[in-house]
C-alpha cells in the first residue's frame, strides 16, 4: 500500500497518524509524507504507547516519533526520525539515526546496520488474472531494507486452491484433516472456540489468519500445535486463555535441528490472559518456541491487567514466552503482567532485537512473588544456566506495581549466566508507580530503581552493556 499526504494544514490533512501501542503492525507500506506515531491534533496523544514498522519506507519527510515511548522497526527505509522517549531500536533500516543509547543528552536509539535472520509476512493479493493467491517471502540473512524495494521480491507464490479456508463454525477436525491431507490454512475473522488443538502435522504448512482470527482453548487444550521444525509459517492471529488451565497456548517445533534456509516463522501472533473473558482464564505459558533456527516477529504475550475477569487468583499465567531451541532470533517481543519468569530463554545462540515488559501490577504480597527463598520477584527475562551464547539489544522492564498495597521488590529485572557469550546491549528500567521496585538491571549491575531510590517517575535507568 502508499500512502501520500500533501502537506498543508490543519494538521490532519498534512500528517499519516499511526497512533497505536502493541499488537497493531506496521507492515509493507510506502508513506510519501509526513507520518507520526502519535495523535497530536487533539493535544492528547493517549493510547499509543509501543508498537512495531518492518519492511516499509518512508519518503519525503521524517516520523514523528512523539509519545511513544518504545518502538521497533526493522528492515524499512527511513527518511529521518524525529526524538525518542525511553527505548527506540532500529534493525536494517537505511536512514536510521546513529545508534546513541546512554549518551548523555541523545536520543535512546539502538542501531543495527543488518538483521540476522529476517522473513516477512506471507500475505493475500489478487494476481494479473484477478485470481486470489498468498505470496509467502524467501528468509533473508543480513538484511537491509523492505524485501521488496527492488522491485521483484524472493519468495513463492501459492494459489489460493491450495488453502483449506476456515470459519469459527468449522470443526478443529475437518482442519486437522486439510492440513494433514496437504492443504494450507486461512482463518476468517472471528472466534474458534476449540475443544481440541489444530494440529500443524507438515513442513513448509502456511496458517494466515485474516482479520485477527482468535482462538480460544477450551478443554485446557493447546489453541495450537506446530509440529516440524521446517518452513511453518503462523501470523495474523491473537490467543485467548480459556475456562481450563491450559499448560500452552501455542507450541511450536519439536526439540532438534531445524532449518536456517527455511525457518518455522511466527508473525504478528497475540496472546490475552483475561481482558476479553467474562469468566476466570489461565494458561501456562503462552508460547512455546522448540524450533531452531526459527523467528519470532511481532509478539505480545499480555496478562491483562484490566477489562474482563482480573486479578492475581482469575487470570493466572506464569510465563509468557519460552524459547528452547538452537539460533532463535526474536524482533519485537512485548511480554507483560505474567506471574513468573515472563521469558525463558534456555536455547543456544538465540538473538534478541526489542524487548518490553511491565512486571505485574498485583502481586499481592513479597512472599507470593519470589523466584526462590532467597530471590525477591523474577526477573523479566531469564537466560538459563546453561546457554553459552546469546545477544539482546535493546530491552526494557517497567516498575508498574499499582494494583496491591504491598511493597514489592525483584532482585533483577533480566538474568543471566555470566559468560562472554552472554551479552545484553542497551538495557534499561523503569520506575512508573507502586511502592518497592528493582533492586538491579541484571545480576545486581545496573541500579536500583526502586520507589525511594529513583531518578523520577518515568525516567529510565540506563545499562549499555553487559557484562
Amino acid at each position: 500500500m502508499t500512502g501520500n499526504k500533501p502537506g498543508g494544514t490543519p494538521c490532519s490533512n498534512a500528517t499519516d497518524f499511526w497512533a497505536v501501542s502493541q499488537a497493531a503492525p506496521f507492515r509493507r507500506v510506502h508513506v510519501n509524507g509526513l507520518l507520526s506515531l502519535m495523535d497530536y491534533c487533539d493535544g492528547s496523544p493517549d493510547f499509543a504507547s509501543g508498537g512495531f514498522i518492518a519492511d516499509s519506507q518512508f519518503t519525503g519527510a521524517s516520523i514523528t516519533n512523539g509519545s511513544q515511548q518504545q518502538w521497533v522497526t526493522r528492515n524499512s527505509s527511513l527518511d529521518g526520525w524525529s526524538n525518542g522517549v525511553w527505548n527506540q531500536v532500529f534493525c536494517g533500516d537505511p536512514g536510521a539515526p546513529a545508534q546513541s543509547f546512554g549518551v548523555a543528552g541523545a536520543n535512546p536509539y539502538t542501531t543495527l546496520t543488518t538483521c540476522p535472520a529476517t522473513e516477512e509476512e506471507p500475505f493475500l493479493y489478487t494476481d494479473s488474472q484477478g485470481s486470489y493467491r498468498v505470496f509467502v517471502p524467501a528468509v533473508q540473512h543480513d538484511s537491509s531494507g523492505p524485501a521488496w524495494a527492488g522491485g521483484s521480491e524472493a519468495g513463492s507464490s501459492v494459489p489460493l486452491s491450495k488453502f483449506f479456508v476456515a470459519s469459527p463454525s468449522t470443526s478443529v477436525l475437518a482442519i486437522d484433516l486439510a492440513l494433514a491431507a496437504g492443504q494450507d490454512l486461512i482463518l476468517t475473522p472471528g472466534v474458534y472456540n476449540l475443544d481440541q488443538s489444530i494440529v500443524v502435522s507438515r513442513p513448509g504448512t502456511v496458517v494466515l489468519g485474516l482479520g485477527m482470527a482468535t482462538l480460544v482453548p477450551q478443554r485446557g487444550n493447546a489453541a495450537m500445535v506446530v509440529i516440524p521444525n521446517t518452513g511453518v509459517k503462523v501470523s495474523g492471529l491473537i490467543i485467548d486463555a480459556g475456562p481450563v488451565k491450559s499448560p500452552v497456548l501455542l507450541s511450536v517445533g519439536t526439540p532438534g535441528p531445524g532449518s536456517a534456509s527455511n525457518p518455522d516463522l511466527i508473525q504478528d501472533v497475540f496472546f490475552r490472559i483475561g481482558g476479553a473473558e467474562t469468566t476466570p482464564v489461565s494458561a501456562t505459558v503462552s508460547l512455546l518456541d522448540n524450533a531452531s533456527n526459527s523467528i519470532l516477529d511481532d509478539v505480545w504475550a499480555w496478562r491483562a491487567d484490566h477489562g474482563n475477569a482480573v486479578g492475581w487468583t482469575v487470570n493466572t499465567a506464569d510465563t509468557g514466552v519460552v524459547v528452547t531451541g538452537n539460533n532463535v532470533t526474536a524482533y519485537g517481543l512485548f511480554v507483560e503482567h505474567y506471574q513468573k519468569t515472563e521469558v525463558i530463554w534456555s536455547g543456544q545462540g538465540g538473538t534478541d532485537v526489542f524487548f518490553q515488559n511491565e512486571m505485574p501490577y498485583d502481586p499481592p504480597s513479597q512472599s507470593a512473588w519470589m523466584a526462590g527463598p532467597t530471590q525477591d520477584g523474577y526477573p523479566a527475562f531469564l537466560v538459563t544456566k546453561n546457554v553459552k551464547s546469546f545477544q539482546g539489544y535493546g530491552m526494557g522492564s517497567y516498575i508498574v506495581f499499582i494494583q496491591t498495597i504491598a511493597t514489592l521488590f525483584a532482585d533483577e529485572a533480566f538474568q543471566a549466566p555470566k559468560t562472554p557469550g552472554v551479552q545484553f546491549h542497551d538495557l534499561l528500567v523503569v520506575y512508573l508507580g507502586g511502592s518497592g521496585g528493582d533492586k538491579s538491571i541484571i545480576n545486581g549491575v545496573g541500579g536500583p530503581v526502586t520507589s525511594t531510590d529513583n531518578p523520577g517517575i518515568g525516567t529510565p535507568v540506563d545499562l549499555v552493556s553487559y557484562p
